[in-house]
């Protein structure tokens, strides 16, 4: 991945500077740098620093704290990929005796284990994490506090048992695990568990004064597949890539979209703030646009990595402060600054390289009793329905190979898609899990269930 700063205009450069220059000025933070990404590639990367004279670029390591979850999750993806799990499984099935094993593999990738959000005894981030040697001890004597499954709550000791899940099952340190199948793959030469130089220092910014003090960089033993993490900018910007378009070396592109998809029933307050969780990542909808990414946190350090997809636009912002500057803000804003000065330039229309004549009859004007729907034929090998006045329902759809398409997204997610032929060949109508489309309203002749009223359609007189 190259960088190249000329590739935004020199007024969307300023804005970028400008909206962190503000948020280091404001928020406090002895350093603060970020990195946008476009197309594939870092375009912008800017610094802001209490330091005379010293800028950190994008090779200068930050702790990235929670942001450590989600490789946590791709190595759990990857497991699931192989076949060696099932998100379904219950975790006893491949790590027993923890005394959490009825929550799946899937509610602890979503937070919806019911386990608790933080460690018993000392705070964790704080203190060494020889003082957890064992997964009991990161667990407690109670470590459900609401039903399995019901609700997200935010758990640090389920991502460390998923990291214990994956030393488990690969026979390997998580550390060991992650560098093999997804740091060297991707490039990230400057993420790593412990810090390598040059790296910025953790600092306390007194809430009420303008003085500072050094925050402890304890390893976090156990916990470390919640947090442990330390990066760059520029892998972070690497990582915002593969997070967005997948990379067969690592996870396919279906696997990260599933990463990327809400699997957390929302509090009502997240309802309100449009604020979702999928495996492993973080979603929010702001300003009208879907974002995806997770925000990390530890004593002396604050990390932020926002995707969107839509825009093909990512921003990465790290910060070393404990509190600070709201980097979930800054990123969305860094996003947002892009997206609308420079919006995407849509890809050429191309026609279908290879038309099914079968496929390409269905086009056109569909009814679901007395709603009017349009069915498109698309140059990516899809097909896709969806009302034509109104919000109603909508999806794409994916040939299975064998007459048939699998519906991608809303109410007809993995619902079945089928023409049904009359004997001489023609199409009779769409039926869409049960739902009979026709041609026509009430088409007279069709399977409509319910059947048809033989008068038709007629006046009151």
């Amino acid at each position: 991945m190259t960088t190249s700063q000329e590739e935004l205009l020199p007024a969307t450069r300023r804005a970028l500077l400008h909206r962190i220059a503000v948020a280091q000025a404001e928020g406090r933070a002895p350093s603060l740098v970020a990195a946008v990404v476009r197309d594939g590639r870092a375009v912008w990367h800017g610094a802001r620093t209490s330091v005379e004279g010293h800028g950190p670029d994008e090779n200068v390591q930050y702790r990235i704290g929670s942001i450590t979850k989600t490789f946590t999750a791709v190595l759990v993806l990857r497991l699931r990929d192989e076949g060696v799990l099932d998100l379904a499984d219950p975790l006893e099935k491949h790590l027993p005796g923890t005394g959490a094993g009825e929550a799946t593999v899937a509610e602890l990738l979503a937070h919806t284990s019911g386990l608790a959000a933080e460690s018993p005894g000392p705070w964790w981030e704080r203190t060494p994490g020889s003082l957890r040697p064992e997964l009991s001890d990161v667990l407690g004597e109670k470590p459900f506090l609401h039903p399995v499954g019901r609700r997200h709550h935010y758990s640090n000791p389920g991502f460390t048992l998923l990291g214990a899940l994956v030393e488990e099952l690969r026979g390997a340190p998580w550390e060991e695990v992650l560098q093999r199948e997804v740091l060297e793959p991707l490039g990230l030469s400057r993420t790593s568990a412990q810090p390598r130089a040059p790296h910025a220092g953790g600092w306390a910014v007194h809430p009420w004064a303008d003085v500072m003090q050094p925050e402890p960089a304890e390893d976090l033993g156990r916990m470390a597949p919640a947090g442990q993490l330390w990066s760059t900018t520029g892998d972070l910007a690497r990582f915002a890539v593969f997070l967005a378009k997948g990379d067969d070396r690592v996870l396919s592109a279906e696997s990260v979209r599933e990463m990327r998809t809400p699997a957390a029933p929302a509090e009502a307050a997240d309802v309100v703030d449009g604020v979702s969780y999928g495996l492993g990542m973080q979603i929010q909808h702001r300003n009208g646009r879907l974002l995806v990414g997770h925000s990390g946190s530890l004593p002396g350090f604050l990390a932020n990595l926002t995707i969107s997809v839509a825009d093909d636009v990512a921003a990465v912002v790290l910060a070393n402060c404990t509190s600070g500057p709201p980097l979930s803000v800054v990123g969305a804003d860094l996003v947002r600054i892009v997206a609308e000065a420079e919006p995407r330039i849509p890809e050429p229309w191309r026609p279908l390289s290879d038309a099914d004549p079968s496929v390409v009859e269905l086009a056109g004007q569909w009814y679901w009793g007395t709603y009017a729907f349009g069915l498109r034929v698309t140059a990516d090998g899809l097909i896709s329905l969806g009302p034509l006045s109104g919000n109603g329902r909508s999806s794409r759809f994916r040939a299975n190979g064998d007459g048939t398409w699998t519906g991608l997204e809303g109410y007809y997610a993995g619902e079945l898609l089928r023409a049904v032929r009359r004997p001489d060949g023609t199409v009779s109508h769409l039926d869409l899990g049960s739902f009979v489309f026709t041609r026509q309203p009430y088409e007279e002749g069709a399977p409509v269930p319910g059947g048809v009223d033989p008068q038709g359609w007629r006046g009151i007189g």
